[in-house]
């Protein structure tokens, strides 16, 4: 009876453990759902131009999901919009280096490229732990003359760490 206690009782704090990490990671958009909103944050600009900025900064304005957001600049390196981190408005990122690449740089060279748009790879501080976690952002220039993007965090770095195993009775 002794052994039985121990076993559930080891499997209820591992489950317990499990289910608070689970709490504590946000839920993280994918690859797809970012390329999918900066396409579409990119139809509200071709329609609406800057006023579109006041709709990705609503969290209820459809530009803004689980950790997806959209953020715009111009093509100098400016942050027209960003709605997590309004104070980066108006302030030009070109050479912003702080994790060990110039990721404003490439986004402004692929919106600036003959495409006009694509993916763009780096390394960004995750969520919760701010550990640096490969993230790329899906840049698209509009017809305004700026571009605006949406990053999610690379599927291994948004995984779930697995629960460890709980010891084997004896």
């Amino acid at each position: 009876m002794k052994l039985l206690h121990t076993v559930v009782g080891t499997a209820l704090f591992a489950l317990t453990l499990n289910v608070f990490a689970a709490d504590a990671a946000p839920a993280m958009g994918t690859e797809a759902e970012a390329q999918a909103m900066s396409e579409k944050a990119l139809a509200e600009v071709d329609k609406s131009g800057e006023a579109a900025f006041d709709t990705f900064a609503k969290a209820d304005g459809g530009f803004q999901d689980k950790d997806l957001y959209v953020f715009c600049m111009d093509l100098e390196g400016k942050m027209l919009s960003h709605p997590k981190k309004p104070e980066l408005v108006g302030k030009n990122l070109l050479d912003f280096d702080k994790y060990g690449d110039k990721l404003f740089q490439n986004m402004v060279a692929t919106a600036k490229s003959a495409e006009g748009k694509g993916w763009v790879d780096y390394k960004w501080p995750y969520p919760v732990t701010e550990e640096l976690k490969a993230k790329k952002s899906y840049v698209i220039k509009n017809t305004k003359g700026f571009f605006c993007g949406v990053g999610a965090y690379a599927a291994e770095a948004a995984a779930p760490a697995a629960a460890a195993p709980a010891p084997a009775a004896k």
